[in-house]
């Protein structure tokens, strides 16, 4: 019977992990030319190029899978060592989160956690709408997501719905939605985009519209940055009712098309593995998510 040895897959996950097999050596406490022999010889044990020999170097379509195992394999044994009360074992758990998410009702789900459980965290800021892919790659062992479908090896709860409003300065409402929110508006007044994958103004205003609209738009890459920019009358903005709420309130901002909303519904997916860890965590997780976002569709 085919087995893996630890060392190698220790020696893989470590390389994809840092990015180079340099960085895993340190990491190991080992040389790079160490690092690379075991690499080499668990590709040749399983028969197929486990690592892109890239900047950074990273995992292959083969060694995707490889990787999730690799991280089971250390959450596993880390939890038993913890469990046997040893003094020196870092739990380390890695968890996907979209950015807005992570500005506003996350963090406090991780708190617990860490001072009860000792517990550390890797967390890859990631679009909603994507962060199902880290699951794929076995990159994370959980996500905050917009995918309902669960990943294969994965279950998946819903969380709720974070709403969404339109929002701008009461200046730039007047200059630039004189008439309302309007597809010509629109098509000419100024959108933040959180990053390139970005989709929700574009959603917002074809609901608004039934028309596709070629925003013209800035990028801010940071959640509180993009709040920011939007009250200094940057531009408009969707920003979670959570964030945009005090400022509705004291004048700041206003709604550019009242009474409408965007609502995107969040899901949690983990890995289906029989660790007491992952399961405080999903717990803390919907607890969080009940107390801040809106509650599922039924």
């Amino acid at each position: 019977m085919m087995r893996i040895d630890l060392a190698q897959l220790s020696a893989f996950a470590a390389v994809v992990e840092e990015g180079s097999f340099e960085a895993a050596a340190r990491r190991l406490h080992v040389t790079p030319s160490a690092v690379s022999q075991r690499v080499k010889a668990l590709e040749s044990r399983l028969g197929r190029v486990l690592v892109s020999r890239t900047r950074p170097a990273g995992a292959t379509d083969a060694g995707q899978l490889l990787a999730r195992y690799a991280r089971q394999v250390r959450l596993l044994e880390s939890e038993a060592l913890s469990g046997l009360a040893s003094d020196d074992v870092e739990v380390r758990l890695a968890v996907a989160v979209n950015a807005d998410s992570l500005a506003t009702w996350f963090l406090p789900a991780l708190t617990g956690l860490a001072d009860g459980r000792g517990a550390r965290f890797e967390l890859h800021q990631e679009d909603q709408d994507h962060s199902a892919t880290l699951l794929r790659e076995g990159a994370v062992m959980a996500a905050v997501t917009a995918d309902p479908h669960a990943v294969q090896g994965c279950g998946v709860r819903p969380l709720g719905r974070m709403r969404y409003l339109g929002v701008a300065t009461p200046a730039f409402a007047r200059r630039w939605f004189p008439d309302g929110p309007a597809a010509a508006a629109f098509a000419a007044a100024t959108s933040l985009l959180l990053n390139r994958k970005d989709a929700l103004q574009d959603r917002f205003v074809r609901e608004l519209t039934g028309r596709r609209i070629v925003l013209p738009v800035t990028v801010v890459p940071t959640s509180h940055g993009f709040a920011e920019a939007t009250i200094l009358g940057l531009a408009w903005a969707l920003l979670p009712e959570s964030m945009a709420r005090p400022a509705l309130d004291d004048g700041r901002l206003v709604e550019i098309a009242p009474g409408r909303h965007l609502d995107v519904p969040l899901y949690w997916q983990r890995w289906k593995l029989a660790s007491p860890l992952l399961d405080e965590l999903t717990d803390a997780v919907v607890a969080a998510a009940a107390g801040q976002l809106r509650a599922p569709k039924p």
